[in-house]
């Protein structure tokens, strides 16, 4: 399949997974099933799932020197990613996300950042080969598990070569015009859009009148005029603030969730995936849920992406 390359700039995490009959609240203690050490990380992932689908792709970011950074080069190697620019960074631990999941496959996460921490603007700035990658053609995926200033610098460089930025505000953070003007396409789920809004409640199926406006008056003119919205087994939907409009609900397939850890990385990995391929933003997201939806019947995350030949044999 000819598609443009996907460029990911980001975290690379090892995830610590428990697994609970019910997420804990605060100040109890519950009973847990044995530790399980995956490869995980916001970006890691997507870079992940871009390979299992069969894309080109590409993946700048930092691990310790340690076991777990060593099963993360390895996992993305194994998933076709090019790691040429993952640094192994000596006498620094690899980051790290403890994770419990519930009966109902939901999640509640802690991260540690560690490498991810020492990723700058200028390291972002010197990797001359990898943007060198990217064109018109080319996809730049970016969340919040690095710094700002490395988030913006890779914003930048992808944009002076002409790539689509797509940034997903999360762990969610308020972020200044100074990188929303570099971004092309916002994603965020239902509850970094009410963040984002100020809106507390909406309904994810209803008159979205409110939230557009909303939602234009947060971003500002200069920001992205295209928001993409995940909202879990409800599919998604798309905010076009130059026409003042929403799509109409993208359904997502309906399947019983195992492990919805790493299944918004699933969906903006795809949904990079095929713009890259040249797709309009309905096909993309479309497709998206698919994947997001088949990531949520596994265990862990980039254990549960989809190859092509998996996706296209799958019946919900």
């Amino acid at each position: 399949m000819a598609s443009g390359r996907v460029l990911v700039v980001g975290s690379l995490n090892a995830d610590l997974v428990v697994r609970t009959a019910r997420i804990p609240g605060p100040g109890e203690t519950v009973a847990g099933s044995d530790l399980v050490i995956v490869p995980g990380g916001k970006s890691s992932n997507q870079a992940a799932a871009v390979g299992k689908l069969g894309g080109d792709v590409a993946m700048l970011g930092c691990v310790g020197d340690d076991g777990n950074g060593a099963m993360l080069v390895k996992s993305l190697e194994n998933a076709g990613v090019d790691v040429s620019q993952v640094r192994a960074l000596e006498g620094v631990s690899t980051g790290s996300a403890m994770i419990a999941v519930d009966d109902a496959g939901e999640n509640c996460i802690i991260v540690s950042p560690g490498a991810n921490g020492r990723l700058s603007a200028d390291d972002v700035n010197a990797a001359a080969d990898f943007f060198a990658t990217a064109d018109s053609s080319s996809v730049l995926t970016l969340c919040l598990e690095v710094s700002l200033d490395a988030v913006k610098a890779a914003a930048r460089n992808a944009r002076e070569r002409g790539a689509k930025v797509v940034l997903n505000i999360s762990p969610y953070m308020k972020v200044g015009a100074d990188l929303l003007d570099l971004v092309d396409i916002l994603l965020v789920n239902n509850h970094e859009l009410a963040d984002l809004t100020g809106q507390a409640e909406f309904d994810p199926l209803g008159d979205w009148t409110s939230v557009i406006e909303a939602t234009d008056a947060a971003l500002g003119a200069s920001g992205p005029r295209t928001v993409v919205v995940t909202l879990g087994a409800q599919g998604a939907r798309i905010i076009d603030l130059d026409a003042g409009t929403a799509s109409q609900q993208i359904p997502s397939p309906k399947v019983k969730p195992v492990d919805t850890t790493g299944c918004g990385d699933a969906f903006l990995a795809a949904f990079s995936f095929r713009i890259a391929a040249g797709d309009d933003l309905e096909q993309a997201a479309a497709f998206a849920v698919r994947v997001g939806a088949y990531a949520a019947t596994g265990e862990g995350a980039q254990n549960s992406y989809p190859t092509a030949e998996q996706l296209a044999s799958w019946t919900p």
